[in-house]
């Protein structure tokens, strides 16, 4: 389901990328060059040196100080999946020169489902300036300008003339690192140790990097120097080792070939980073088996044979697990009903409910491995990925639940409880109640499993299979042993008419199973703006499905209500694997022509000025303008959309912002139907209402 809340902190945050060359000649800059701090929209800057002497043939650390505003961000030298890093443009007296400015340790600033690489409330950027041995001593000064983006709700380009007074001293000394720019210094990635060691592994989707330091590490970030290298918002995983640390990295999906090496910062806290660059190996490395951290216990003592007798103590613990009793109940249930039964025929029943189970489990092997050679990872409960899976699974347990609670009898197909499908088909109901397990088993992992499972996963097929075998074998025995010794039956409670009401009150769990698989699937869909639509088709499904119950309760044993539930059935399950098709308008390019044209033909004009740059713009197209709601009313009240892109200087564009009283993007501008009527400025950050309610008010005179 979406989450409202992220939606509204998403479309709050924003940024974008600093203007172009022609772009930067048209910014209002603040500052005339001389000394001192200067203040601007959202940031003060500054240029500072550790000391006001140099030495002739000497080094000084100077460095530019942007001090922020709240919330407000600047960025990192590759600006993640937006944005521009601060540039310096020096003026340096004959004899003095300046070496590259240096970034320190940047952090992650979250947008909804992408990232970017910055800095909040205050950051240095060090710069080395180096003094001939020629230089004259005497008062000196040295001159910069600076272009730069600082974002929040909206991005603003600007630049600043700094400057900075010298003294050529002969013989001064370096000064200690003290103030902001000390501090920078401090915090400069540095180059790995020479007992440090890192390699690199790229696979089909994620870059696994191994650093060895001699210690264990907790924590790790790698930022990378070129852009489209990782995913940038994805998740890292951290998988400590008793040596370092292994960070395992999803690539980018314009990452069409691997690069020949990775170059960036890998970050271990706050205050300790490293530059790095390595070759990248072609490969697959399996996740750390188990936990997170390695050493632990459930993790570090895992042996193939350990691993196997984790699994099958592991399936006979997940039969407790509320997704799975209800079944095992259930079984225990039609073996107190059919006791007098002749004990081979129990035992066949127990073998083949076993058989069910393994070859669910052997399907489940062969799809996980299947995934791992073409270098997916997946793990158990992998199928809980798939919104079609789940979709078809939540259905069959709320029509399974419905069953259990008394609204029709689903028969024996499922449950082995009942009488003719018992007699004809008992082996066929024993051996899909097996496969039924295995599937509801899928959202739970009892103790146990957990290091079993990742230790399977990280080894050969052979070993995998065993691992999942045992654990099938496990899943199995509560029941099998019960089949195979029928006196122990004598523990279970004696056949009565409690047995209905306790199986109608097994049906509780499967249909908070049920509710739980639907919030999964609205969780699936919730970087999409559609998604409350889709959890809302699969509701409609359920409503089909109990229509279907009541068609089989009403005149059981019927063939023609189980064709019609049969037929209900299969348009509730349609509705949400449905995918309505795109109906995305065009938008025509902004020029002063076509907006004059549309507003002489009658037409109401919506104009979305936008930047490729610009975050916040992107996460209104796709959250807002590209829903089904605002396009359909676009359609109808037949709005002329115009995008003026201003990702390039344009001043044609920047003429019209200035005559709506704005200067950057995002702007929305409506301009209603009437010839003469003036236009109406939307807020930056967009919300569905906020667009409808303003076309109500514009398209209808």
């Amino acid at each position: 389901m979406i989450n409202v809340r992220k939606i509204s902190a998403f479309l709050l945050l924003a940024c974008a990328s600093l203007f172009l060359a022609p772009a930067h000649a048209q910014l209002q800059g603040v500052g005339d060059g001389g000394p001192g701090p200067v203040k601007a929209q959202h940031l003060t800057a500054e240029l500072v040196s550790l000391s006001p002497d140099i030495a002739p043939g000497g080094t000084l650390q100077v460095g530019l100080v942007l001090t922020l505003e709240e919330h407000w961000h600047v960025y990192w030298i590759n600006a993640g999946d937006s944005g521009e890093p601060p540039k310096i443009t020096w003026t340096l007296p004959e004899g003095i020169t300046a070496g590259p400015m240096l970034f320190p340790i940047p952090s992650r600033l979250p947008l909804g489902p992408l990232m970017d690489f910055g800095y909040e409330d205050e950051v240095a950027f060090p710069v080395q300036l180096t003094a001939a041995s020629s230089l004259k001593p005497g008062p000196t000064h040295i001159d910069a300008k600076v272009t730069y983006l600082v974002c929040r709700e909206v991005c603003i380009p600007g630049k600043a003339h700094l400057g900075l007074n010298l003294n050529v001293v002969p013989g001064a000394t370096a000064a200690q690192p003290v103030g902001a720019l000390g501090e920078a210094l401090t915090l400069i990635p540095k180059p790995l140790p020479p007992d440090a060691k890192l390699t690199v592994t790229g696979g089909k989707t994620d870059f696994v990097l191994n650093l060895t330091t001699g210690g264990r590490e907790t924590n790790a970030e790698f930022y990378p120097a070129d852009q489209d290298q990782i995913a940038n918002a994805a998740p890292q995983q951290i998988e400590p080792t008793s040596d370092g640390v292994r960070l395992r990295v999803r690539r980018s999906d314009d990452l069409k070939t691997l690069p020949a090496q990775l170059h960036g910062v890998l970050k271990l806290s706050d205050n300790q980073a490293y530059e790095v660059t390595a070759p990248v190996t072609p490969g697959e490395v399996a996740p750390a088996p188990g936990s997170k951290v390695a050493g632990s216990p459930a993790t570090s003592s895992v042996t193939t044979i350990s691993a196997i007798g984790l699994a099958f103590v592991g399936g006979i613990i997940l039969n407790l697990m509320p997704c799975v009793f209800p079944v095992l109940f259930l079984k225990g249930l039609a073996l107190v009903q059919s006791s007098g039964q002749e004990r081979k025929h129990l035992r066949s029943h127990g073998l083949v409910y076993t058989l069910g189970i393994l070859v669910s489990f052997w399907i489940i092997v062969a799809a996980l491995l299947i995934l791992r050679a073409t270098g997916s990872q997946a793990g158990w409960g992998f199928q809980l990925q798939s919104p079609t899976f789940i979709a078809v699974l939540a259905a069959g347990l709320f029509f399974f639940a419905l069953s259990l609670a008394g609204q029709f009898d689903l028969g024996l197909s499922l449950t082995s409880v009942g009488g003719g499908l018992a007699q004809k088909q008992g082996y066929t109901g024993s051996f899909f109640t097996g496969v039924l397990a295995t599937i509801v088993a899928t959202p739970c992992t009892a103790p146990l499993m957990g290091a079993a499972i990742g230790f399977a996963l990280a080894q050969p097929a052979g070993i995998t299979f065993a691992v999942f075998t045992a654990l099938a074998l496990g899943l199995a025995t509560p029941y099998l042993l019960l089949s195979f010794q029928p006196a122990w039956t004598r523990i279970l409670p004696r056949p009565g008419a409690w047995m209905e009401i306790l199986k109608q009150l097994t049906a509780v769990p499967l249909f908070g199973t049920a509710i739980w698989l639907a919030w999964v699937y609205g969780n699936l869909h919730s970087g999409n703006s559609q998604g409350v639509d889709h959890l809302t088709r699969l509701l409609w499904c359920f409503l089909a499905l109990a229509i279907a119950g009541w068609a089989l309760g009403k005149w059981p044993a019927n063939w023609k209500s189980a064709i019609a539930a049969l037929l209900i059935a299969a348009v509730g399950l349609a509705i949400p694997l449905y995918q309505p098709k795109d109906t995305t308008l065009v938008w025509a390019p902004y020029s002063q022509q076509s907006l004059d044209q549309a507003r002489a033909a009658g037409h109401p004009v919506f104009i979305d000025f936008t930047a490729a740059w610009c975050l916040s713009c992107q996460v209104n197209e796709r959250a807002v303008l590209k829903s089904a709601d605002v396009q359909h009313q676009f359609s109808k009240n037949n709005v002329t959309l115009l995008k003026a892109d201003w990702t390039q200087y344009d001043p044609e564009i920047t003429k019209q912002l200035a005559s709506v009283n704005r200067s950057g993007v995002p702007t929305y501008v409506i301009y209603p139907a009437m010839k003469n009527s003036s236009a109406d400025v939307l807020p930056e950050l967009l919300t569905k209402d906020i667009v409808l309610t303003a076309l109500k008010k514009d398209t209808n005179p």
